[in-house]
């Protein structure tokens, strides 16, 4: 939304971003540990996939639906308050909807489960 806004893009554009950008560095930040672990990128990239595609997509729905249903939010400039409190409102609630989705998914051997393995904890 930081980019789209500062580039003067519509609405539309905006939210496209928004959203690739949050499925690219979500995969991203599986890939990192799974490939340190020295899993093939072959194996790696549906382990990502697996992992974070469920958790990513409500995230990006409910954080995108707040911003769009708050009045003027999406119009917003970046040195508007309402720029900044609805975008991190809208996070905070869209973790309020993945966090017991993944927890879901988890318990079930699903989701982040899929790359517990091989991650150093």
């Amino acid at each position: 939304m930081v980019i789209a806004t500062w580039r003067g893009w519509g609405n539309a554009a905006s939210v496209a971003l928004a959203v690739g950008l949050a499925f690219v560095f979500g995969y991203s930040l599986t890939l990192g540990p799974v490939l340190r672990a020295g899993v093939p990128i072959r194996r790696a990239l549906p382990l990502a996939f697996a992992s974070d595609t469920a958790s990513i997509t409500v995230m990006e729905i409910v954080d995108n639906a707040f911003i769009l249903l708050v009045p003027g939010a999406i119009d917003a400039g970046l040195g508007q308050a309402l720029f900044w409190w609805s975008l991190g409102v809208s996070l905070a609630i869209a973790y309020v909807f993945a966090f017991p989705l993944n927890r879901w998914l988890i318990a079930r051997g699903r989701g982040h489960a899929v790359v517990h393995e091989f991650h150093g904890h």
